[in-house]
């Protein structure tokens, strides 16, 4: 559970800025560079800011992500039409292989039980599901969704991992030097701290190929030998 909070990261800024009555930089300033850099690290690495939910489907094929989902992830089980009671673990498929093996999917008999679920990457907000869903007496999947982060409030907590405080940092540092950027030190600042950020970004990226458990299992020949 995270337990970073704006304080935390406006108390390490405003140290390194050496603005710690914050008179050139305003609380309410860095606050929003706070906000920003959520935002971009979630931009990078949409798993940064991930919720599980139960979502209500809609009549059809077509569905949304909650209001705050900005790409789907997963989809674990069918949850009933009550939300409460998990079931079948829909499988995930291409649309080409829907359109192929059955073109008139979208039309087909209504099931509350999800079998088929079918996602674009260049539409992040909509996912499709096979069979359709009756008009009325929907069925609910659990959803694994990347959420867009919420505004940072003065006193809340940020809604990311403890773990990315030193990007949050190096990015909010970057935003600060940049209003003074017309001096060519501050300029110089701006530019190291957002190329430490983006290596932080780049670095955590590589860590978490490394220590991924579905990956080293698949490479691991003895876990092969067993399954």
């Amino acid at each position: 559970m995270a337990t970073l909070t704006a304080a935390n990261v406006i108390s390490r800024v405003s140290t390194l800025l050496q603005d710690t009555t914050n008179i050139r930089w305003p609380v309410a300033e860095l606050l929003q560079y706070i906000s920003d850099a959520q935002r971009e690290i979630v931009a990078f690495k949409p798993d940064a800011c991930v919720k599980t939910a139960v979502s209500t489907l809609a009549a059809g094929t077509k569905q949304a992500l909650p209001a705050d989902g900005t790409t789907l992830i997963d989809i674990t089980r069918n949850m009933g039409t009550n939300g409460t009671t998990p079931g079948r673990a829909p499988r995930l498929v291409t649309r080409e292989i829907l359109d192929a093996q059955n073109p008139n999917w979208h039309a087909g008999t209504p099931a509350a039980e999800v079998v088929h679920y079918t996602f674009d990457p260049q539409n992040q907000k909509a996912f499709y599901v096979y069979p359709p869903q009756p008009a009325s007496g929907q069925g609910s999947l659990e959803l694994i969704y990347a959420a867009a982060p919420s505004e940072v409030a003065q006193g809340g907590s940020l809604q990311l991992d403890d773990t990315w405080m030193p990007a949050i940092v190096n990015y909010a540092l970057y935003r600060c030097y940049s209003k003074d950027a017309e001096y060519a030190a501050n300029a110089n600042l701006a530019v190291a701290y957002y190329q430490a950020f983006n290596a932080q970004m780049v670095g955590r990226t590589s860590a978490e190929q490394a220590v991924d458990v579905n990956r080293n299992s698949a490479a691991n020949p003895l876990v092969r030998a067993r399954a």
